[in-house]
C-alpha cells in the first residue's frame, strides 16, 4: 500500500499519529509531500528557492516522526499550485491513499475543509482520509477503535466494505454499519404536476418502501462480508431515516467514531464540478477522521 501524506506544516500531528498507531499491511510506504506555493512570491526571486529549500528540512522533520511506524518513507517537496499539484503527484506515484491532518479548534473552521482539502476530496484519483483525531494512544489503550461504516448498497458502498475488511485494524476495532433510507419529497412536492394528491402520496410510500428494503439488504451484506472477515467486531444495527449528510454525521458523533468509512459517491452518483454530495459534506462536517474510498 503506498500512503502519501500531504502536509500543509499545520495539521501534522493528527496524521502522523495515524500512521505510526496503525498496523499496515507489508510493503506499505509512505511518501510525506509538501507543495510550495509560487503565489506569495515575485517572478524570478530567490525567495521561492529558500522557501522549497525550508520546505525541505521540516518535511524531513515530519518522515522522522514517522520512524516509529517502521514504514519505508520517502520525501517530495514540489513547486506548484497544492489544489492541482496533489492530486497530480498521487496520480503519477499511484498512490492508494492521500492523508490530509487537521487539527484546527475554532468552530467555523472546524466545520469546513480548507480550499486544498476540498479540492483534493472531490478530485483525488485514489481514496482519501481526512485526519482529525490524535491516535497515538488509542491502541495502547486498549480501547480499540470504532469504525463507523456507511453504505446504500452501491458499487461504490460495496468498494468500501471492501477496503476495510482488507486492511488490519489495531485489535478490538468494533465496526458499526449505518444506512439512511433518505427521506423522498420530490414527488410529494411535485404531486400537482404529475399526480393527484392521492397518487402521489402512493408513490412516495411505495418508493420510501422500496429504498428501505434496500437499506436493509445494504446492511446485511456489509455486516456478512464483515464477520466472514473475522477481523473486527460487528454491531447489529437498523436502516435509519433522514438525510444521509446529518445522519451519518450525527451516528457517528453518537457513537464516538474514531473514524468514519464511506464510498466517495452513492446509488445518486456524484458530480464534482459541484459540492453537496454527501461524502464530501461528512468529510466537511465529522468530527472524527474520515476515509473517503475510491
Amino acid at each position: 500500500m503506498k500512503l502519501l501524506l500531504a502536509t500543509d506544516f499545520s495539521g501534522d500531528a493528527p496524521a502522523v499519529d495515524m500512521v505510526n498507531a496503525r498496523p499496515w499491511p507489508s510493503g506499505t510506504e509512505v511518501c510525506v509531500l509538501h507543495v510550495v506555493d509560487p503565489d506569495p512570491f515575485p517572478p524570478g526571486a530567490e525567495l521561492l528557492e529558500t522557501a522549497r529549500r525550508g520546505a525541505e528540512s521540516v518535511v524531513k522533520s515530519i518522515a522522522a516522526g514517522l520512524e516509529p511506524s517502521g514504514l519505508k518513507t520517502q520525501r517530495e517537496v514540489l513547486v506548484g499550485y497544492p489544489r492541482t499539484a496533489i492530486v497530480d503527484f498521487a496520480g503519477k506515484w499511484g498512490a492508494d491513499f492521500i492523508l490530509i491532518g487537521s487539527h484546527r479548534t475554532h468552530n467555523l473552521a472546524r466545520l469546513l475543509l480548507g480550499s486544498v482539502a476540498q479540492a483534493v476530496v472531490r478530485a483525488a484519483p485514489c481514496s482519501v482520509e481526512i485526519v482529525r483525531r490524535r491516535a497515538k494512544n488509542l491502541s495502547d489503550a486498549g480501547s480499540g477503535w470504532k469504525i463507523l461504516l456507511a453504505t446504500d448498497g452501491s458499487d461504490c458502498a460495496k468498494t468500501a466494505v471492501r477496503s476495510a475488511v482488507e486492511r488490519p485494524w489495531p485489535t478490538g476495532t468494533c465496526v458499526r454499519v449505518v444506512s439512511v433510507v433518505p427521506l423522498f419529497m420530490p414527488i410529494a412536492d411535485a404531486g400537482t404536476a404529475y399526480f393527484d394528491a392521492a397518487q402521489a402520496a402512493e408513490t412516495v410510500r411505495v418508493v420510501e418502501d422500496e429504498l428501505g428494503l434496500q437499506a436493509v439488504e445494504a446492511i446485511g451484506q456489509a455486516e456478512k462480508t464483515l464477520r466472514q472477515a473475522g477481523s473486527m467486531q460487528v454491531e447489529k444495527t437498523e436502516p435509519i431515516s433522514g438525510d444521509p449528510k446529518h445522519v451519518i454525521v450525527e451516528e457517528a458523533s453518537k457513537y464516538g467514531a474514531t473514524m468514519i468509512v464511506m464510498g466517495s459517491h452513492g446509488r445518486r452518483g456524484v458530480d464534482r464540478l459541484m459540492m453537496g454530495s454527501v461524502s464530501e459534506f461528512v468529510a466537511s462536517h465529522a468530527h472524527c477522521s474520515v476515509e473517503v474510498i475510491r
